[in-house]
């Protein structure tokens, strides 16, 4: 194994040599002290790695990992965008920023992950939410255990499933999707397999088998490589796994009469258990959240990939410019009264121009205008 960069950063980038003179390349999150959550500086790191691992030739596949035993990624640094937010929010004007870089930076490297030509595997292990789901999702192998927990959990802060949410709920039963974007609710490895969220899964204390078995397969540095990956983590010890919970969704949520519809569908799934829990969330949670999921559901079947990151970008600028998201940190995370005062005080009094506000341009050209165009 060959380190790329200085011990002690936020993202070890690492290299294996495999058999024909390839290479495994592997990119281990390591900010341990915040659940491995992404940083500015973490996709100042891995972008570049990730175009040189794309054009290398050698390198067969890309592995994601994530330091320690608690998380692959809880998502992004919240305190810092929290205290930007404020920054500017008190000045009046943009004096820091960080939040408009952090999310252009952020959806540009989910959207090369998702466009890399290599197989990438990515273990999500322990916490996988938010931006941390971004990336999971974004690789092609997306191995779970018994101890994942996988969440769009925005609603609980005022922000939207982003990094690729649309994507991934777009490409889901709407059901489901509905549900995980309106109410955060928390999943666990089973119930990633059987959303599609995962794709293989192994033993929480075995998970150094998922690297050992892409080392040890015999790479021929075409399409055919992905069939030996997929039957490598296939051969991986098998794991009991904790029930899945999904399938209790109903599969008659749907979008007809918009977001009050929506929410009338979720109210009727109040009580115990873990439905009730998901909608006890979402009733505590931000009323503008909720709406823009339901707008998002609406409009990500018609874009590509492209235009999904464009469409999220212009969302996730709105949220840093209005008060919703750093009052949701706020209550949650910095202060911790668990009182947040949202904008509209409850899910009945949202106003749905204000939600469809986030979806318009907030400048003459999106940051991500040169994605390229893909189905």
């Amino acid at each position: 194994m060959r380190r790329l960069n200085e011990e002690g950063a936020s993202v070890a980038l690492l290299e294996h040599e495999v058999s024909g003179g390839r290479l495994v390349a592997e990119a281990q999150l390591d900010a341990q002290a915040t659940l491995n959550s992404l940083s500015v500086a973490m996709t100042q790191i891995l972008i570049p790695a990730l175009k040189a691992w794309g054009r290398d030739e050698r390198v067969a596949a890309v592995l994601f990992t994530g330091a320690g035993d608690r998380a692959f990624c809880a998502g992004g640094d919240i305190q810092a965008l929290y205290r930007a937010i404020v920054r500017n929010q008190a000045a009046g004007e943009t004096v820091d920023s960080y939040p408009f870089d952090f999310f252009t930076s952020e959806y540009r490297m989910d959207y090369l992950i998702h466009t890399l030509p290599k197989p990438t595997v990515c273990m999500g292990h322990g916490v996988v939410m938010g931006g941390g789901l971004g990336i999971f999702s974004a690789c092609r192998f997306r191995v779970v255990t018994e101890r994942s927990r996988i969440a769009y959990p925005e609603v609980t802060i005022g922000l939207f499933p982003d990094a690729g949410g649309s994507w991934m709920l777009r490409n889901m039963a709407l059901h489901h999707a509905i549900f995980l974007g309106c109410t955060g609710v928390h999943c666990n490895g089973s119930d990633a397999l059987a959303l599609g969220i995962g794709t293989h899964s192994i033993a929480n204390a075995g998970r150094d088998a998922v690297r050992n078995a892409l080392l040890d397969i015999d790479y021929t540095g075409d399409a055919s490589d992905e069939e030996r990956i997929d039957e490598a983590l296939r051969t991986l010890p098998a794991v009991e796994m904790p029930l899945a919970q999904v399938d209790a969704i109903p599969g008659s949520l749907n979008l007809e009469g918009g977001y009050s519809g929506v929410v009338e569908q979720l109210r009727r799934l109040r009580g115990d258990g873990w439905l009730g829990k998901g909608v006890a969330t979402m009733e505590r949670g931000c009323p503008t959240t909720v709406g823009v999921v339901v707008e998002q559901l609406r409009r990500a079947p018609g874009l590509n990939l492209a235009d999904c990151f464009r469409m999220e970008i212009c969302i996730a600028t709105h949220c840093a410019l209005n008060q919703d998201f750093p009052e949701g940190v706020r209550a949650l995370l910095i202060e911790k009264d668990n009182q947040p005062k949202w904008l509209f005080g409850n899910l009945d009094g949202l106003d749905q121009d204000h939600v469809l506000d986030h979806f318009e341009p907030p400048w003459p050209r999106s940051p991500l205008h040169d994605l390229e165009d893909s189905a």
